[in-house]
């Protein structure tokens, strides 16, 4: 019997990043020794006094319901952090606490979108964009951006991508996939952009903590009031906190946009788990020395990465930001034979690395750009020396 199933999800592309692990978890049953660069999860466990917050609330009682989009208790942690971190004022009405970054996200795109919006944003891109957009009735417009440029788009690219169509542009500061980092006079000019064309600014600022070096996270939202009001500020505990399993993420914007998303929310999953809200509570009010540990420790990893990477023949990186990922350059050896095999994708030059080298890469085909592959270094520098060890012990006597 055939059925006539949504037209609307059947456009919905399959999760490249999920094939690779997939396969990959599958060889690791089978006894093979993998080595995985494919994590997008801090590889450390949760502070020790979120746990205990998390037990505190279930020992309490407070595993019921609670209001959808959040209680008053972590809108006003929340509250704080920007205030604190970010140099914005919000009040609860501007609050929504969801399940994940992710679903804030979502929630945001279906407050804002009517059918044909369309929503500009940077190539490469995080994988989940240009699905989101797609499901919430828009139109994703790609600017493919350079690597000389750190991946970043400038104002000109952004006019050359407006149409009457345009309602918001997606700005992830520090970016996934490509670590780069918007500085102050780069968001100044993008924020006075959309002022003028009265144009949405989607800021996901999940990675915000996760930055190094010189570079600073500034909130677009913080620069200014007309900006602020077009601003929907995407974070969430799950990157910084290492909490990717609790699914806590929150989103800060004016209140008629959060009353949407609020509603949109309670329709759909209700509240997110009251356990993981109080437990939050802990990670976004005390000490965030855990955080600074894990960051010098990404450091550490990133700098071996990219001294690696660019020593290793065909292979090539810039130095990244932030986040925790590095988008190696594998252009040059695009159309040649490794061990027989033609590199003629980053799919098959993944692939052939997982099959022959035994090291799990995620191709930067999923991503919008074929001429790389995502290297995740969350992940020890145990494996993270072995496994680029496997990948220039390969490409060196393999390549024709």
């Amino acid at each position: 019997m055939k059925l006539n199933l949504s037209r609307k999800l059947k456009n919905v592309s399959s999760s490249m990043t999920l094939k690779i692990t997939a396969k990959a978890n599958e060889m690791r049953d089978n006894g093979v020794d993998i080595i995985g660069f494919g994590a997008g999860e801090p590889d450390f466990n949760t502070p020790e006094n979120i746990q205990y917050g998390a037990i505190d609330a279930i020992i309490s009682g407070k595993t019921k319901y609670t209001p959808a989009s959040g209680i008053k208790e972590l809108k006003d942690a929340i509250c704080e952090k920007f205030k604190k971190d970010n140099n914005l004022a919000y009040l609860q009405d501007n609050i929504i606490v969801s399940n994940g970054a992710k679903h804030s996200l979502y929630n945001a795109l279906c407050a804002i979108l009517n059918p044909g919006d369309e929503v500009i944003i940077s190539s490469p891109y995080w994988v989940s964009y240009p699905e989101l957009i797609k499901l919430a009735g828009g139109k994703p417009v790609l600017i493919e951006t350079k690597e000389e440029n750190h991946f970043k788009y400038t104002v000109m690219d952004l006019e050359k991508a407006f149409t009457e169509n345009t309602k918001a542009i997606i700005l992830n500061t520090p970016n996934n996939p490509t670590g780069s980092v918007y500085n102050e006079t780069e968001l100044k000019d993008i924020a006075d952009w959309a002022v003028e064309n009265k144009v949405l600014v989607i800021s996901d600022e999940i990675y915000e903590k996760l930055i190094y070096d010189d570079n600073k996270h500034i909130s677009i939202a913080s620069l200014g009031k007309e900006i602020k009001e077009l601003t929907i500020v995407i974070n969430g505990m799950s990157k910084a906190f290492s909490m990717t399993g609790w699914r806590i993420g929150f989103a800060a914007a004016n209140d008629e946009i959060i009353r949407l998303m609020s509603n949109f929310q309670s329709h759909t999953t209700s509240n997110p788990s009251s356990i993981s809200q109080y437990a939050s509570i802990k990670g976004l009010t005390e000490s965030y020395d855990i955080i600074n540990n894990m960051r010098n420790h990404f450091i550490n990893r990133r700098d071996y990465m990219v001294e690696k990477i660019n020593s290793i023949p065909g292979m090539s990186c810039y130095n990244p930001g932030g986040a925790f990922y590095i988008m190696a350059n594998i252009s040059k050896l695009k159309n040649k034979s490794i061990n027989g095999r033609l590199v003629d994708s980053s799919m098959t030059f993944s692939n052939i690395l997982l099959e022959e080298a035994h090291v799990a890469v995620i191709p930067g085909i999923a991503f919008g750009n074929d001429d790389y592959i995502r290297i995740s270094y969350a992940t020890s520098m145990d494996n993270i020396e072995k496994g680029l060890d496997r990948i220039e012990r390969f490409i060196r006597g393999g390549i024709i």
